[in-house]
């Protein structure tokens, strides 16, 4: 696995091809994309609004899209933030980490998030946090079994959502 950071700060400029990729990640995903809310019709997103919605991740300054391949092929993507933005929150906080359901349970979510992991711990960060909403019992469990501890249940900022927050110590 290949991870790489989207680097162009303004995602309405992605490549077609790219922007073709991530939308069919995102759309490949319908049983998330129902349980959060984020797009109006998750059986039909669109590529437009993919690149709205990278665009408003990105919109924070110290958010970081990370991409990853196998065999040239995305797999999976990871959305970071180094800083909250609650100035009350120490550690950094993975935002999203998606994985292709294709490539379910062969191990890219678990290597990428220790990617994640690893890139903090490296930068003398002492913790990274994440929330998983309150519906989602699988990526609770995916999340637990990595070692993240239950820390909190509180709405999420963006939409209100019932989250469980979680951390793992790095």
């Amino acid at each position: 696995m290949i991870v790489e950071p989207l680097t162009p700060r303004d995602p309405y400029g992605l490549p077609g091809p790219l922007l073709t990729e991530l939308t069919e990640l995102y759309a490949s995903n319908e049983e998330f994309q129902q349980l959060s809310g984020d797009f109006p019709d998750p059986g039909h997103i669109r590529p437009e609004q993919v690149a709205a919605a990278l665009a408003d991740e990105l919109a924070q300054p110290t958010a970081e899209v990370l991409l990853a391949r196998s065999e040239g092929r995305l797999v999976a993507i990871a959305i970071t933030l180094a800083r909250h933005p609650d100035p009350a929150e120490p550690d950094p906080w993975l935002g999203l980490l998606m994985v292709h359901p294709g490539a379910h349970r062969t191990g890219f979510g678990r290597r990428l998030a220790g990617y994640v992991e690893e890139g903090f711990r490296s930068q003398g960060r002492t913790g990274l946090r994440l929330a998983v909403l309150e519906n989602n019992p699988r990526a609770l469990a995916f999340w637990t079994s990595l070692g993240y501890e239950e820390t909190a249940r509180r709405p999420d900022l963006a939409h209100g959502r019932p989250c469980v927050v979680l951390r793992k110590g790095l």
